[in-house]
This record gives C-alpha cells, structure tokens and sequence, in this order.
C-alpha cells in the first residue's frame, strides 16, 4: 500500500514509519525537516507544510491512504489554535488530493472516564497539556460530521510517553469512546504498540467513521 505519513519525523510519527516500512508499505513521508526522516528502503522524505492546503495535496497525491500524526508541538503556546488549522488543513488537502481514507492520531483528553465526563475536564488533567487535548476534542467534533472521507480517529492511551518501555510487543486491546484499562487500572501503550494498532486499522480497513483508542 502506498501511504502518506504526516508528522513522520515526530515521536509517534518515527514509530508508525518504521512499523509500516517493517510491513512492506511505500512511504510519502510529509514533514518540515525531511532531514529528520529515518533513512529507509521504500521511504521517499517529502518536505511540505501542514498550513499550505496545496502543497499538501500535492504531496499526498497518488497514495492509497493517509496517516497524520501532526502535532504542532506540546509547548507551543498557540498549540489549540494550530491543531485545528492544522487538522482542518490536512483534512482538505486529502479532499483536493484524492485520497479519502485517511487515519488522525488526537489525544487521549476526549476519553471518557464517566458518563459525560472526559478526562481533559478533570482536576488531574495535566495543565501543560490541556490546550492540545481541548484542540484534539474540538476537532474530533467537527471529523465526526465529515461525510466524504473515510476517517478514523484515533486516541492513545492515558499513559503513551517514553517511559512506557514495553517495545514492540503486538499486543493491545481496543476501545472506543472509553479508556483501555489494564489489571492494574492502568490504561497506557509503548509508541511502538500505538503503531501497531494503527497499521492493523489501516490494512483491515476498521473503525470507518469512528473513534477508537487502544491499551494493553
């Protein structure tokens, strides 16, 4: 399959690259600094910007499908006001390219951890991280009334950082508009894992106009 991978130099977006070059997949991998992207067989580093609706969907063209793990940066103060620019922006480049099945990584803020209660409204959210969070929600809003794209969204686990050091297992649980608890009421993922759960919706063609997260 021929994928394009938005974000393909980032955290989560140097996972999915190599996880779907592991799988024999043809990456268009879209970044600001090709310079980052991992040096592979079948890798072809694209330089684009997210807010350039053309330039995108030029870049996008001619593949099966579309990954986008666009982030515009945890520390960036107008991180709400850029995700959605940014997410709308993809969102239409995908339109003007062609390519209609397209998978967007959020957060995991949207989850809800009672009826009516999502994780981002709680007192224990992380406030370095709520702007984002409250930016992925919004914009889960708005996918969901999209029509003439095949999407997916997709929300990690509560815990999905660096310090989850489990590797590559291939090993995970699926939910949909509820955190992934393990044994010990923990809901938390490797990266590596994280793109294992998105490789396999991508190749099975699931969750079709749906949210859903992932845990062990």
């Amino acid at each position: 399959m021929k994928v394009a991978l938005i974000g393909a130099s980032g955290f989560v977006g140097s996972a999915l690259l190599s996880e779907l070059q592991r799988r024999g997949h043809e990456i268009t991998a879209i970044t600001r600094h090709p310079e980052n992207v991992k040096s592979l067989p079948d890798v072809a580093a694209v330089k684009a910007d997210v807010f350039n609706e053309d330039e995108l969907a030029n870049a996008l063209k001619g593949n099966d499908a579309i990954i986008s793990a666009y982030n515009p940066g945890w520390t960036n103060p107008n991180i709400y006001e850029d995700f959605m620019k940014g997410a709308r922006s993809i969102e239409n480049a995908a339109k003007k390219s062609g390519v209609s099945r397209i998978i967007i990584i959020g957060g995991a803020g949207s989850l809800e951890i009672a009826p009516g209660v999502q994780l981002v409204d709680t007192p224990q959210f992380p406030a370095e991280y709520k702007q984002g969070a409250l930016g992925a929600r919004d914009y889960l809003a708005h996918i969901r009334n999209e029509e003439n794209l095949d999407w997916t969204f997709f929300s990690p686990a509560i815990l999905m950082n660096p310090a989850i050091t489990e590797g590559r297992t291939g090993r995970y649980r699926t939910g949909r508009d509820n955190p992934v608890f393990d044994e010990k009421g923990e809901s938390r993922l490797s990266v590596e894992d994280l793109s294992v759960a998105i490789v396999d919706a991508l190749e099975k063609n699931t969750f079709i106009k749906q949210r859903f997260t992932a845990a062990y």
